[in-house]
């Protein structure tokens, strides 16, 4: 699995320490993620080192190790179970001592998993914690939903018993309409991730041989302004790259949308009608927004290796 990983086609592969390893295994996964490291190409690829929980003991050894030793591999450390600001400033303490010892060529990242209840109600704190390092926010929705006791079997998925029946009145059908139970969570971080700068990316998807049930996951957390997604297998990378890519239509229309609005300036308009609909300032920052999301992703796909794009689209645990 980490030979394959570099070239699958995920923009981060983040290699796992954490709930993926037994506990017996721990140790070793450490060697063999320290192996793989400086023995394979990743430079198509960010790495991600997703640590052990700060209440194991392991986790200081899966810095200490890991980074010791091929820190210049690694962009980012996934913290999991996230539920104070205290907590990254642990971390990113550790990172900046290991980094000066070693002489680290770069600052490593941090990305935080919030997963738990705690987590949810100190999201802004954590969001504003280290905003040299930090860069993401992941919503873990298996272990919230263990957090919050939620009658669900279902990672990500929905829920047919989160829902409502229509007034009984005189009709003798009711309609029942269906609610994502994971919305609140989902705005909350990215609310959070957008007012401290950071990148919030939707977490796993249990069920892969689901591919409609992943689109449809991925769809909504990319209208909510997610920038990726996670995958857990190899067949929900295309997927997840096939949601967060912009389609062409939207490019198309995108680039009349900021020609327009040059064609308004120069003629001193602050607005001006496009295809039946107002557009004005606000519509040049959402194109602009898209449009540099795009050169990074061409960049990358062109084979830019300067570029590498560190939390877009899919995200392979």
């Amino acid at each position: 699995m980490l030979e394959k990983a570099p070239d699958l086609g995920a923009d981060i592969v983040m290699l796992d320490l954490e709930d993926a390893v037994a506990p017996d295994d721990k140790e070793q996964a450490r060697v063999n993620i320290i192996e793989a490291l400086g023995a394979l190409d990743w430079s198509r690829c960010s790495v991600s080192l997703r640590i052990n929980g700060l209440d194991t003991h392991y986790c200081y050894r899966d810095l200490v190790d890991v980074v010791e030793k091929a820190g210049q591999h690694i962009d980012t450390i996934m913290i999991p179970k996230v539920g104070s600001a205290g907590d990254v400033h642990l971390v990113a303490t550790l990172l900046t001592q290991i980094e000066d010892a070693m002489r680290l060529p770069h600052r490593i990242g941090i990305a935080v998993l919030i997963e738990t209840a705690m987590g949810m109600v100190k999201c802004e704190e954590i969001g504003a914690a280290c905003p040299e390092r930090m860069e993401a926010m992941v919503f873990g929705v298996a272990d919230y939903a263990a957090s919050l006791q939620s009658h669900t079997t279902s990672i990500g998925g929905a829920n047919p018993d989160y829902a409502v029946l229509t007034d009984a009145g005189d009709r003798p059908e009711r309609e029942r309409h269906w609610g994502d139970q994971w919305h609140y969570a989902l705005s909350r971080i990215a609310v959070v991730c957008r007012a401290y700068g950071l990148r919030p990316i939707d977490g796993p998807f249990g069920d892969f041989t689901d591919a409609d049930g992943y689109l449809a996951s991925a769809r909504r957390a990319a209208v909510l302004g997610y920038e990726g997604k996670w995958a857990i297998h190899p067949s929900q990378i295309e997927l997840a790259n096939e949601v967060f890519t912009p389609d062409d239509h939207l490019v198309e229309k995108t680039h009349r949308i900021i020609a327009a609005m040059k064609e308004a300036a120069a003629d001193g308009k602050g607005a001006v009608s496009l295809d039946g609909r107002l557009i004005d300032a606000a519509s040049i920052r959402m194109a602009e927004t898209l449009l540099a999301k795009l050169e990074q992703i061409e960049a990358r796909e062109n084979g830019d290796a300067t570029i590498k794009p560190l939390r877009n689209r899919a995200s392979a645990g």
